[in-house]
């Protein structure tokens, strides 16, 4: 109980003070006249003006609150190596024990599990402080390994912080880190990485082995303790995926960070495309302005309209200046093209059986054709007739088909990563008005046309690939003819499959980390696509199915529970998915060590113990400026905090008090007048 005077005054203030004052002089000058009772007289006046002043007590009603410790559990995948966990459980129960020894305490645990930002043990402390106040807090008590991401600045504490260290003095951990790499590189060219390889005490060369996208690329012994620089050839565009492992070291503690995942974005440096357009038509505009929206691309275009040889009286001013480059273009300069468009383009004499011949093994080599074409496809001196149509994936029959009809899907195209994607809107998709027919066609028909005929075919031929369009008003997608369709989006998926991207491979098989979930892409031309193998970053594995999804590939979706490298296979394919880093931060620096807390530590009087070596300490109460840890021993902090639960209000002067003075104080001014 606490009590409290305060004053309720039955007069204003000024009135009392008068009166008081009053009260005052009259008994000053009865005692400068030596009057008899002259200071009893006093003692009534002054009880009168105590009484006038309304003096009153609160008397208020106080519950003593439990001081309370809190412990720090470091549940982090660094605190759970070379027995560090079963240690920490074991300190976690021996603390706990010797702390419910200890009267008026209470006992708050808050584990902390690590996160791609790393240990945040303070940010921990901090949520549970917000909950049980600071004013409470006896004493901190962290077990942990010490590798803390989150003591800088120092936080401010108000009890003393006991360190439990989990780790040992002998412990042995070899790292390997990335110092810098960049997020992209020109395809062709190579990306340098700087990497380190840490082994502390130690100077013997170390196994390192690098693989791009699966495929090894070095596997060599590299000094330590040193910066290493690689140069990574970047041979395609899109993302690069660079896994390096240094070899793991004898009784180190583990190989968790022995490994990193670097990716690298391959750009292209300006696209080459070659267009050559025949006879003008409206869909001559739809591909040069689709070509040149683009700014990645340089386009090199020609439209041939006439022969060379050809004499029609025509003037010269209206003839073009300039004579067709084709042994330049086609012999020269052919190999430096990215993709070459054939836009209804017959044979007019101006390119001989060689360079026909020289685009064959251009695409056999690697290169990209795509033929779109029109009736003169199904005339005689079309390109099929050429060198060329040994890499053409079909053949015209001569026919060609004038009537309105609806693009649709093959079978075999709602699983194609040119096509796939564009299902959904199928059903909304608005005519064209004319179809080449061909004989049987290699390779895939990913469109239809008229009776199911082949409208879009791909194929592979040696190392490069080809597109046969076989229809020349697609441009009415691209108007918007009734509802139109999507004319940009396939004939830009189309130009990147045949030049090879990653993204659009038919076979393929693609991981990522998203808001917590891995997300596995299989793409596969077949029906149905077998289990996946996911490896999680302790090596444990297990197969997941695969559901077909509305782009035309297979998907799986799991939780991403674990920081580092998932790996992931389906029969010979395989790719890898990194949660927070290959090697992240939590799991960076393995060896347990008290510099970063011993500081912390010390600043709020607390202290460091490693277990291993002195064993849990005992815990004592203690005093706020007593010592709080000794030889074997810490303490957490008495408070003595206390909540209000009730309070009252009683007057100072209860009438019976009031009467007794008063009559006292009058008798014995009476009394002393009479003697």
């Amino acid at each position: 109980m606490n009590a409290s005077l305060h004053f309720a005054p039955l007069l204003d203030w000024s009135h009392l003070a008068v009166l008081a004052l009053a009260f005052l002089a009259v008994a000053a000058f009865a005692v400068l006249r030596r009057a008899r009772g002259a200071w009893w007289r006093l003692a009534l006046f002054a009880v009168l003006t105590a009484a006038l002043a309304g003096p009153r007590l609160t008397v208020a009603e106080r519950q003593s609150l439990p001081d309370i410790a809190l412990v720090l559990m470091d549940d982090s995948p660094s605190n759970r190596i070379d027995g560090r966990a079963e240690r920490a459980e074991a300190a976690l129960a021996g603390v706990r024990e010797r702390l419910a020894r200890l009267p008026n305490l209470e006992v708050r645990v808050e584990r902390v599990a690590g996160t791609d930002q790393g240990t945040r043990l303070f940010e921990a402390a901090d949520r549970a402080l917000a909950e049980i106040g600071r004013r409470r807090l006896a004493g901190i008590v962290a077990i942990t390994d010490g590798r803390i991401h989150d003591a800088s600045p120092p936080p401010r504490l108000d009890a003393p912080l006991h360190v439990l260290l989990t780790g040992t003095a002998t412990e042995r951990d070899r790292r390997l880190t990335i110092v810098r790499q960049p997020g992209f590189a020109l395809v062709g060219k190579s990306a340098p990485i700087t990497l380190r390889i840490d082994d502390p005490g130690q100077t013997a060369p170390v196994r390192l082995t690098v693989a791009i996208d699966g495929t090894p690329l070095i596997d060599s012994a590299q000094p330590v303790n040193r910066d290493l620089h690689l140069d990574i050839p970047i041979r395609h565009g899109g993302t690069n995926l660079v896994e390096l492992a240094a070899e793991a070291a004898a009784g180190e503690l583990s190989d968790a960070n022995n490994r990193q995942l670097v990716s690298v974005s391959g750009v292209r440096d300006r696209l080459k495309v070659l267009l050559v357009s025949g006879e003008p038509h409206a869909g001559e505009r739809a591909w040069r302005n689709l070509l040149k929206a683009d700014p990645s691309v340089d386009l090199v275009h020609f439209t041939i309209l006439r022969p060379p040889e050809k004499d029609d009286l025509t003037p010269i001013r209206e003839l073009s200046l300039i004579t067709f480059p084709v042994r330049e273009l086609f012999e020269e300069k052919l190999p430096d093209f990215d993709l070459v468009v054939f836009d209804r383009y017959r044979g007019r004499g101006i390119l001989t059986g060689g360079y026909y011949q020289a685009l064959a093994d251009y695409v056999r080599k690697g290169g990209a054709l795509l033929v779109s074409v029109g009736p003169e496809f199904a005339e005689p001196g079309a390109l099929s007739e050429s060198s060329l149509g040994a890499v053409l994936p079909a053949a015209p029959t001569g026919q060609v088909i004038e009537k309105s009809f609806r693009p649709r899907l093959a079978e075999i195209g709602r699983r194609h990563p040119v096509s796939g994607p564009l299902a959904a809107a199928e059903a909304g998709w608005g005519p064209w008005v004319r179809q080449i027919a061909v004989g049987p066609s290699a390779g895939q028909t990913v469109l239809t046309g008229t009776d199911g005929r082949p409208l879009l075919v791909l194929n592979r031929v040696g190392e490069g690939r080809v597109g046969l369009l076989l229809s020349d008003t697609a441009w009415l997608w691209a108007r918007g003819h009734e509802g139109g369709g999507p004319h940009d989006e396939l004939l830009r998926r189309l130009a990147h499959w045949l030049m090879q991207e990653p993204e659009l491979e038919e076979e393929a098989l693609a991981a990522e980390i998203r808001a917590g979930r891995l997300e596995v892409t299989r793409r596969t031309l077949a029906d149905q696509a077998g289990p996946i193998t996911v490896t999680r970053p302790d090596g444990s594995s297990a197969d997941h199915p695969l559901v077909p999804g509305t782009d035309g590939a297979f998907h799986a979706s799991l939780p991403a529970d674990q920081p580092g490298l998932w790996r992931i296979s389906a029969g010979a394919f395989h790719t890898v998915a990194a949660h927070g880093g290959a090697s992240p931060l939590e799991m960076g620096e393995l060896t347990a060590t008290a510099a970063i807390l011993a500081p912390i530590a010390a600043a709020s009087r607390g202290s460091t113990t490693q277990l291993a070596k002195d064993g849990i300490p005992d815990i004592r109460r203690v005093a706020g400026g007593g010592a709080t840890a000794g030889n074997g021993w810490i303490g957490v902090v008495a408070r003595d905090e206390f909540v209000v639960t009730g309070a009252r209000d009683v007057p100072f002067f209860t009438p019976i008090l009031l009467l007794f003075l008063s009559l006292g104080a009058i008798l014995a001014a009476w009394w002393r007048e009479g003697r």
